[in-house]
């Protein structure tokens, strides 16, 4: 019996692997993922159905339970615990009230990060959550029954849908120019570039070209004929009326 021929047995064991793993990739449920609908909520809807709908919002559409829980959980927390968020919201950021405190969590959730914690959550109205401001209203309303009762409706305005903020406890004492302006300096992505200040000049009656450079170019030797003229005339006491020689003209003047 004649033995299998290598490149045959590469072929046949190509081809093995081959259907194996074709079997085990059909064997795998397939999900067909699509983009996230969008929430429609009537105007005229409760707060208290407005929890509800934010609920479904909070362990649906908005994946908040894949990181927070709210069942006063203790211990390594990837995310805090919102178990009783509605009491501990108004004091949580010196400054804010409880609705401040909450849409700023939602919409710029690395402003204030809490203590123990890392930064990390996606803001809500962005990709890959991408909430609009409806359905964060929701989210707020359900986030005030842990521990509370809704009071947010469907026409409550914010720092961010538009409104103001709120300082200590609710009381609004900034007009929504001034929210939005507060809103740009804590937002990351709406932050203005970092000015550097200008170098310091000099006024103009101060200014002053700057000076050639001076080249000095070595002079040449004199020649031994030169020398010798030179110290002739000192010798017989006349060097300064003696006229030089042809020799030392033309050397003198190449010096020059």
């Amino acid at each position: 019996m004649s033995k299998i021929p290598i490149t045959l047995q590469l072929v046949i064991l190509t081809v093995a692997l081959t259907a194996f793993y074709t079997m085990v990739g059909q064997a795998v449920p397939q999900k067909e993922v699509l983009p996230p609908q969008v929430i429609e909520i009537a105007q005229d809807v409760s707060s208290e159905e407005m929890a509800e709908i934010g609920r479904g919002i909070f362990e649906g559409k908005g994946i908040c339970n894949t990181c927070h829980t709210t069942s006063g959980k203790t211990g390594a927390l990837r995310f805090p615990d919102l178990q009783g968020i509605a009491s501990r919201a108004a004091a949580r950021k010196p400054g804010y009230g409880a609705l401040d405190y909450l849409a700023e969590s939602l919409y710029e959730p690395d402003v204030y990060v809490v203590e123990g914690f890392n930064p990390g959550m996606p803001a809500a109205d962005q990709p890959p959550v991408g909430l609009t401001d409806q359905e964060i209203l929701a989210v707020i309303a359900y986030l005030q029954t842990l521990g509370g009762e809704p009071t947010v409706t469907m026409e409550t305005k914010h720092a961010f849908n538009g409104g103001t903020f709120s300082f200590e406890g609710g009381a609004e004492t900034a007009p929504a120019e001034t929210a939005v302006a507060a809103n740009a300096m804590r937002s990351p992505r709406m932050r203005s570039p970092r000015m550097r200040s200008p170098k310091p000049r000099l006024p103009r009656d101060r200014w002053r070209p700057s000076a050639a450079p001076v080249v000095t170019i070595p002079s040449a030797p004199a020649s031994s004929t030169a020398r010798a003229s030179t110290t002739w005339a000192r010798a017989s006491g006349a060097a300064s009326c003696s006229r030089p020689s042809s020799t030392t003209r033309a050397t003198t003047g190449w010096t020059k």
